[in-house]
């Protein structure tokens, strides 16, 4: 068994054109998350999933590992089954967002540790609590619903679980939401793209509702670090200063 980290990383984006060859703090965006995620103790290699060359020249000057896939593959999780190229069913491969340079390596250690110790789970992800009225109604914001053993009953762009008789608890500890990190088993990977998306995932635009409706059981890890992604220009150079002044 093997366990691959994989960072899909696309030129491409509507918001921020060139995203992952954007400089922040002396290094490419792309650069920052290989490093940040070579940090975790559980990975046997780390990856970046690309389709354009200029991001594999930035990662391999920095040291990194970068694949080249298809630029027609129809998401992230497609790109790293495609990256991973012949991996086995008791493999194990985690796909970490290609925008979080400021990422925990103990998440991704927690993730693979809940596939590595209970086989009743097919997928790992991970969530935080939800801290105002406002992040609960956005639809921007992805809420889970967790069983009693933190695996994941549903995952909605709407605020649940919905409180009928008065206004939302946030302190109640209920409310969570979703954050982009999955860990697959590589047995459930292959069965999961080689299956079409289901109704609920089109209609709520969310990928892993499919794993759902095929069965699979998610386990949830939970953290209090909600992560600083790096959606827009903005961004980065709020993200720039902090890992400037980590140097």
């Amino acid at each position: 068994m093997k366990v691959l980290g994989i960072i899909p990383s696309r030129f491409g984006s509507s918001r921020f054109p060139g995203k992952p060859l954007a400089i922040l703090a002396g290094k490419p965006l792309v650069a920052w998350v290989v490093e940040a995620v070579k940090k975790s103790s559980t990975l046997d290699d780390v990856l970046v999933a690309t389709d354009d060359e200029r991001i594999v020249e930035a990662v391999e000057s920095y040291g990194g590992k970068a694949v080249m896939t298809p630029s027609e593959l129809p998401s992230g999780t497609d790109r790293i089954a495609c990256a991973a190229g012949d991996f086995s069913d008791d493999d194990i491969l985690v796909n970490i967002q290609g925008d979080e340079p400021l990422i925990d390596p103990k998440l991704i250690d927690e993730l693979v540790s809940k596939l590595k110790n209970d086989p009743r789970w097919s997928m790992a992800t991970a969530v935080t609590p939800i801290k105002s009225a406002a992040d609960l109604a956005a639809k921007s914001v992805v809420k889970v619903v967790l069983d009693r053993d933190d695996g994941a009953l549903y995952f909605s762009r709407a605020p649940i679980p919905c409180d009928r008789d008065s206004e939302s608890d946030i302190a109640s500890g209920l409310y969570v939401r979703h954050l982009g990190i999955y860990a697959y088993r590589g047995e459930f990977l292959r069965r999961y793209i080689a299956e079409k998306p289901c109704a609920l995932e089109m209609t709520e635009k969310l990928e892993q509702l499919r794993a759902l409706w095929m069965g699979a059981k998610i386990a949830v890890v939970r953290t209090d670090d909600e992560g600083v992604g790096v959606d827009t220009p903005e961004d980065a150079e709020r993200v720039a200063a902090i890992l400037a002044s980590r140097a």
